[in-house]
């Protein structure tokens, strides 16, 4: 970034080209695409004059760089040379000169990149390759690869589920546990800070869910949520593990949680029970209304994804370099009909969408106790126990072969479908069923090594209570934001969400998968 002090210096100290640059300031780029949807960062920066223009050609545009590169850089040296030595070369003979040839290569190769949508990319931050704990746990890693085996059964058509049967399905009092995790090192964060000026690093929930009338000249009911909540556990997730603060340095095998055992008996003398708290004279964590919106998708259990149709992409301009549009992604799974998880990503969204920086990631995991209009005043005890308690899912959890059901819902663009509609964009539910084997990737490196690299080398956080959380880019610009549930019954439940280049949604996907924990079909199963 240039110093301010280039104000002050004398106009006959730049050269001529920097003086023609000044003079003729390029025009300036088109309007960003997509609505504006933003908050402001307060801060504006002074408009300096551009650098001096390169003494040497121009150099063809390439693919975009991140601003956070690998911390190791090899030399500048070619062929057989180093790179240190500097030594004057000189050419005999009379040579064409080509610089004006590269000139008009470089323009027609700028002028089709500018056409082009622009690609997506991780915001630059520089972390860690993947993470390990302290236990040797992995934390954080690269994507996984899912590779389709055998079509059991090709896309077929699904009735959307009715409005009425999902709003019912959600209603009720809900109880549940919460935390908030980091979006570089997946590590917990805190929650809030108590009146001892402690950080806390776990949450108790109370929800009450409940459908509520159309409103007048509406044409479906609403869904009202309020959820209350009290904060605890000054000791986080490290202290509780193993009894105390001491931890294991030895290295484990992923999936081996042999040395990650919790001493429960410690965490219950340290941690307060649910039941032990008054709700009603709580805080209010969060009262929102749900309708029947055009980014909610939702499926038959209860499961439902939330979040934008249109996330802003497009060229910036410099009246609103400043903006960066900031939305909220809500993906619930439900297990067994009385048991949910809910994750939310906030995301930014900055330099016209070609940045992406995640800015929070917050897990809940729910359990239905009563309806709505009737208090649970059982003596039943609340068995979630808060994330804290919790071990993290390894990838070697998740790596075999899978037997995957899967639904999907396509948005379905345009003025007359929107308009039969009524009630935003008309989606088409289609459903599969293969067979599929995840893998690890071929280079599986984890945080907690020397070499830093960009932070969309780690694509998945493995989150206590066999939770999966993933923002993921692919090469052909795809969004996608994942959620895992798996539990050791070898079920693991997945909700994904993806945006295309335009910014639009592209397709939300529900998949059950089941792990196939036999691999050899000789085996006698009587």
């Amino acid at each position: 970034m240039q110093s301010p002090f280039l104000h002050l210096c004398n106009a006959s100290s730049f050269s001529s080209s920097s003086a023609r640059a000044v003079l003729n300031p390029p025009p300036p780029p088109p309007p960003p695409l997509g609505f504006r949807h933003s908050h402001s960062r307060g801060l504006l920066l002074p408009l300096l004059p551009p650098p001096p223009l390169p003494l040497g050609p121009p150099r063809p545009p390439g693919p975009v760089r991140l601003a956070a590169r690998s911390g190791h850089r090899g030399g500048r040296g070619g062929g057989g040379g180093g790179g240190g030595s500097k030594q004057r070369v000189s050419v005999r003979g009379k040579k064409d000169n080509v610089w004006s040839v590269d000139n008009d290569v470089a323009r027609a190769a700028a002028e089709k990149e500018r056409a082009r949508p622009r690609a997506r990319r991780r915001k630059g931050r520089r972390v860690v390759r993947g993470k390990r704990g302290r236990d040797g746990k992995v934390m954080a890693s690269g994507a996984m690869l899912m590779e389709v085996e055998t079509v059991l059964q090709t896309q077929e058509p699904v009735i959307r589920p009715v409005w009425n049967t999902f709003a019912s399905s959600v209603s009720g009092i809900w109880k549940g546990v919460g935390a908030v995790f980091s979006p570089i090192t997946a590590e917990m964060e805190p929650i809030d800070i108590s009146s001892k000026n402690q950080n806390l690093y776990d949450c108790y929930t109370l929800s009450c869910v409940q459908a509520i009338p159309a409103s007048p000249g509406g044409l479906t009911s609403q869904i009202q949520r309020k959820i209350n909540w009290v904060t605890l556990n000054p000791y986080g997730e490290i202290s509780l593990n193993n009894g105390g603060n001491v931890k294991s340095k030895e290295g484990t095998k992923d999936g081996d949680s042999s040395k990650d055992q919790i001493d429960e008996s410690a965490a219950d003398r340290k941690l307060p029970k649910f039941d032990s708290f008054n709700f009603g004279a709580s805080d209010l964590m969060e009262e929102d209304v749900m309708g029947f919106e055009p980014g909610l998708v939702f499926f038959e259990d209860g499961s439902y994804s939330r979040g934008p149709v249109d996330i802003p992409v497009g060229e910036v301009d410099g009246s609103n370099y400043y903006l960066s549009p900031t939305f909220k992604f809500e993906q619930c799974l439900v297990k067994g009909c009385h048991k949910r998880l809910r994750i939310v990503h906030t995301i930014e969204f900055d330099n016209g969408g070609a940045d992406i920086q995640i800015m929070r990631v917050a897990v809940y995991e729910e359990e239905w106790v009563s309806p709505a209009n009737i208090r649970d005043d059982s003596d039943t005890a609340f068995d979630v126990k808060p994330f804290s308690l919790r071990k993290r899912t390894q990838p070697s959890d998740l790596t075999g072969s899978w037997k995957v059901f899967e639904v999907s819902a396509t948005p379905i663009y345009g003025e007359e479908t929107v308009a039969e509609e009524g009630n935003g964009i008309p989606y088409v539910y289609l459903c599969t069923e293969t067979l599929k084997n995840r893998t690890l990737p071929e280079n599986l490196v984890y945080f907690g090594e020397e070499e830093m690299l960009d932070m969309q080398d780690a694509a998945i956080h493995w989150l206590p209570g066999g939770v999966t959380s993933y923002v993921d880019i692919s090469k052909d610009g795809i969004l996608c934001l994942g959620v895992g549930w798996y539990s050791d019954e070898g079920i693991n439940l997945v909700m994904e969400r993806d945006y295309g280049l335009d910014g639009k949604l592209k397709e939300v996907r529900w998949k059950s998968e089941l792990k196939r924990r036999w691999s050899n079909p000789n085996v006698n199963m009587d």
